[in-house]
């Protein structure tokens, strides 16, 4: 059995969706310290301008001191209309558009008190229509002991897992003889994003590390082969290709 520990996101990228493509177990780690300006609470989709981030608003005066379940948003700004508006004015052009706005339209009408529930309604409602097959469990949920490494360590062993799919941001904590030493194998997720066709590739050129959501409305059905690399589309010569970090 394979697991995947890993935060949970706001529209969360590619990279989020092929480590649970790749995990017979998906575990939310709910239960940790909430870090602010960070990928819990926001994401980013394609504009004309290149990269435009939508933010959940939280009520920040104590979130630095909760953990991620107990974040709650701060509902007196208006995001779910200024969000549902920006993907209807930037994605109304893209192939799926109509398919995959039915598919989150409801999060946008819904009444959430806690980031993690509008987090995990998105993530599930995109789960189901990639599919993927991963069992979703909370950290929560789980009897676990420990910091960092002797907390995922605990983890595994009450799941009875017996390889541990990390990203490769963990590199900087994690001790692999923790887990080997334990009969669990450390696997690294080095995930090479693939190119796709997204909209503005003249005036913008290629953006990739956006939001999963830029991908569906473009590729509908095919997301779920091109994001795994069974589905190769070739970049078109003279196409830019850039990091949303840069554009």
């Amino acid at each position: 059995m394979k697991i995947v520990i890993l935060q949970p996101g706001y529209l969360p990228w590619l990279g989020f969706f092929d480590l649970m493509r790749r995990s017979d177990i998906f575990l939310i780690f709910d239960d940790v310290q909430y870090t602010v300006r960070d990928w819990r609470s926001r994401n980013r989709i394609k504009t004309p301008h290149g990269a435009m981030w939508l933010t959940v608003p939280v009520k920040s005066a104590d979130a630095r001191k909760k953990l991620i379940r107990d974040v709650k948003i701060d509902n007196t700004k208006p995001w779910q209309k200024k969000h549902f508006k920006s993907l209807k004015s930037f994605y109304s052009r893209a192939k799926y558009f109509k398919e995959i706005m039915e598919l989150i339209n409801g999060i946008y009408k819904r009444n959430y008190t806690f980031l993690i529930d509008v987090d995990m309604d998105i993530i599930l409602k995109i789960k189901e229509y990639l599919p993927l097959e991963s069992s979703i469990y909370f950290s929560s949920e789980i009897p676990s002991a420990g910091q960092k490494n002797e907390k995922l360590l605990s983890i595994c062993k009450f799941l009875n897992t017996t390889r541990y799919l990390s990203g490769n941001s963990a590199k900087n904590y994690l001790k692999e003889s923790f887990f080997t030493d334990e009969g669990i194998t450390v696997e690294w997720h080095n995930y090479q994003h693939p190119y796709y066709n997204q909209l503005w590739l003249k005036e913008q050129g290629f953006i990739s590390h956006l939001s999963i959501i830029d991908l569906l409305f473009n590729h509908g059905p095919e997301s779920l082969a091109i994001l795994a690399g069974q589905k190769v589309i070739p970049a078109p010569d003279g196409v830019k290709i850039r990091h949303a970090d840069e554009a």
